[in-house]
């Protein structure tokens, strides 16, 4: 098996902003698996990420190192991606599940075992700002096709409370989800909830720090707006750790370690009774295929990354009326955008 990877910039079309930071640009790595025997090939991505501690140097030293110990077969693959950061590890299974399914001509969700829905409606995400900017954009975002917003905000609890007014206001037709990113105490979560009671808010997304489990266990016994895990859930033994705590989980294949992880994950989570948002990234439609292949598992899918982006190096996906239409072609169902040459 031969792996290889190239590094480009992707650029955002504005600077996105969540209660931990600001970015404008992402350093994408795109990994290339080639089999032996094969004339196919399977590709994934690995984006940089500050709160990851992850940048291009340490992506191409993992990679350096799953390349030098999986051998020429392949079989030593599992074992020396347990060695990797996960985000690296899942660019390498998407690509080694691209070549798969490809050499078995089919889709990658057949190789799962799963469905492939047509039509896959998607969240999108209003990054901090202003109240006024952020009704701006839902309103833009409405009027394109999107019900489902996804509201960043931070710890002044008047401050979320207006984002969220102003966005109710100018997209009566979506729902929100509030996604403070661990910025929240219970008591803030509880007072936010009350002056937002009217508004449709349908989940709160990891409003307190993973390691709080009081809090978030006081917050989910005083609410029945549905409670998602995102930083509290990275791999199956998590799931232990958050009975009783939340209502959901949101599964980023960066984080759990890949889409083989990210379906027994999402099974194990179901067998538990908690629902599934599949989640992302800021990056191209080359990360976010894979996870749309796991569509069918999920009650909501937060799968906006690449929208976020100026230029979108890859394409098949859609996504900008609020809809993801999957083509069902054999592997990922993604391929490079006329110009690029990848």
């Amino acid at each position: 098996m031969r792996l290889t990877w190239t590094i480009d910039t992707l650029e955002l079309t504005h600077p996105f902003r969540i209660s931990r930071g600001v970015m404008a640009t992402r350093e994408a790595v795109t990994v290339t698996v080639t089999g032996p025997n094969s004339n196919h090939v399977g590709r994934g991505e690995v984006v940089t990420s500050p709160y990851a501690q992850l940048d291009v140097d340490r992506i191409e030293e993992h990679l350096r190192h799953a390349r030098e110990h999986c051998g020429r077969d392949g079989t030593g693959l599992d074992r020396a991606l347990t060695a990797v950061h996960p985000a690296v590890a899942a660019a390498v299974w998407s690509a080694v599940a691209e070549l798969r399914a490809r050499t078995a001509a089919q889709p990658l969700a057949d190789h799962l075992g799963l469905p492939l829905p047509t039509e896959v409606p998607i969240s999108r995400t209003l990054g901090i700002g202003a109240a006024e900017s952020m009704a701006t954009e839902a309103t833009a975002l409405i009027a394109q096709g999107f019900r489902l917003l996804k509201v960043k905000t931070d710890a002044d609890p008047t401050a979320s409370v207006r984002r969220l007014a102003a966005v109710a206001a100018a997209a009566p037709d979506a729902d929100l989800i509030v996604d403070p990113n661990e910025a929240w105490t219970a008591t803030t979560a509880l007072q936010v909830l009350a002056d937002t009671r009217g508004l449709p808010v349908v989940a709160l997304e990891q409003p307190l720090p993973a390691s709080d489990r009081d809090g978030q266990r006081e917050l989910r016994s005083r609410t029945d707006v549905p409670v998602i895990a995102d930083e509290a859930i990275h791999t199956l033994p998590d799931l232990d750790h958050l009975d009783g705590l939340v209502d959901a989980v949101n599964i980023k294949l960066p984080k759990c370690g890949g889409i083989y992880r990210a379906h027994e994950l999402a099974a194990a989570a179901r067998e538990r009774g908690m629902d599934v948002m599949l989640g992302c990234l800021a990056s191209s439609s080359l990360s976010i295929a894979p996870a749309v292949h796991l569509a069918s598992v999920a009650r909501w899918c937060d799968l906006d990354g690449h929208l976020l982006l100026a230029r979108d190096p890859w394409t098949g996906l859609g996504g900008e009326d609020g809809v993801l239409r999957p083509s069902g072609v054999a592997g990922l169902g993604v391929h490079p955008r006329e110009g690029d040459d990848r």
